[in-house]
């Protein structure tokens, strides 16, 4: 990866996608333990690992419609952590609180090993759509003690175009500025990039790299002039869409440039705004790109994501869901308007619960 910004909070980490077949159980607990023990998670604490992705593969295998099991490191500034993430197509849990209690079950419904994997997780969330599908997350610590720090939190997806290893969407996420002052004692605006590689497969992968390098080696400040160092490193590289928004929830205020075609938007009780990118190719055609100005309400939530997705979705189709946590929220979206056949990426940003 080379050398990491010490103001680098997040990018996305190894994500291994498992399809719902005969074996998933199997497959699940295989990858969950490796990727734990990459990450340092203990040996004790691997067996729950490997518990809870069982669990969670069995689920889908035995009652949802269609789904994966989304197996992700998850960094966040200098700790890393797993995630096990469940998302389905149905047909979605009608008694929640039933289904949380341990050893729920009915043939109609998830329910399965939810309470048990909610007691083992470091973090647990779910969100449900009765008749749509639901979204489970799990996450495991490698560092049990570690601090939280900053006041936004943050979570993203990548999914490769079938048939490709690789893929050439990618995101990011670095503070704003340098601090003297240690991260969790106030509030410090931070960077998002959603970036979109022309194209699929190795070129587009390495333009997605390229931008991430020029991402965290960058010292701008503000959208625009982040744009500007990703073009200038990416020239040679097949070329990419890209978006950066400097998100200061504490302020409520936004500040946004893109060029090329991705989606940015912010979600505020139950209403999108869409922030409006330039024409052009970052790497090969940047124009001066236009900076827009918005409001980050309380509860505001930034979504970005590529074109991989249909950006005709509703924010007030998915009730309940931006409440929850990042990882959750990007799985839902995912789930309801990614495309097969294209590379995916999106990544959420809101302000962090108070503590």
């Amino acid at each position: 990866m080379g050398q990491v910004s010490a103001s680098l909070l997040s990018e996305p980490g190894e994500t291994v996608w498992l399809r719902v077949d005969v074996g998933l159980p199997m497959a699940a607990r295989r990858e969950a333990a490796r990727l734990a023990r990459r990450i340092g998670i203990d040996e004790e604490r691997v067996g729950s690992v490997e518990i809870a992705a069982t669990e969670a593969a069995t689920n889908l295998q035995r009652h949802a419609t269609d789904g994966a099991l989304v197996l992700r490191v998850a960094l966040d500034g200098e700790h890393a952590s797993l995630d096990v993430l469940a998302t389905d197509t149905g047909p979605g849990i009608a008694d929640l609180t039933g289904a949380l209690r341990d050893g729920a079950s009915s043939a109609g419904t998830l329910g399965v090993g939810l309470g048990a994997i909610a007691r083992l997780a470091d973090v647990f969330d779910i969100h449900t759509l009765p008749g749509r599908g639901t979204a489970v997350l799990a996450r495991f610590h490698a560092d049990q003690d570690r601090p939280r720090a900053g006041s936004v939190e943050f979570g993203g997806l990548t999914r490769p175009i079938g048939g490709e290893e690789m893929c050439g969407d990618t995101w990011a996420v670095r503070y704003a500025e340098e601090s003297e002052e240690e991260p969790e004692s106030l509030p410090r605006p931070v960077l998002a990039m959603m970036c979109d590689g022309l194209g699929h497969g190795p070129q587009a992968a390495r333009a997605g790299e390229v931008a991430q390098e020029a991402f965290r080696a960058s010292r701008a400040t503000r959208p625009q002039q982040v744009l500007e160092d990703l073009h200038r490193a990416m020239r040679g590289t097949r070329g990419a869409a890209v978006a950066v928004v400097r998100a200061d929830f504490a302020g409520g205020r936004l500040e946004f440039a893109g060029v090329g075609n991705t989606t940015t938007c912010v979600v505020t009780d139950g209403r999108r705004t869409s922030l409006l990118s330039s024409p052009g190719i970052v790497g090969a055609h940047l124009p001066r790109a236009r900076t827009v100005v918005a409001e980050a309400a309380p509860g505001a939530v930034l979504v970005m994501h590529s074109d991989g997705l249909n950006d005709r979705w509703a924010a007030d189709g998915f009730p309940g869901l931006f409440a929850r946590r990042p990882p959750v929220i990007a799985a839902q979206i995912l789930r309801d308007a990614g495309a097969r056949r294209d590379d995916i990426g999106v990544l959420v940003l809101k302000e962090a619960p108070a503590r």
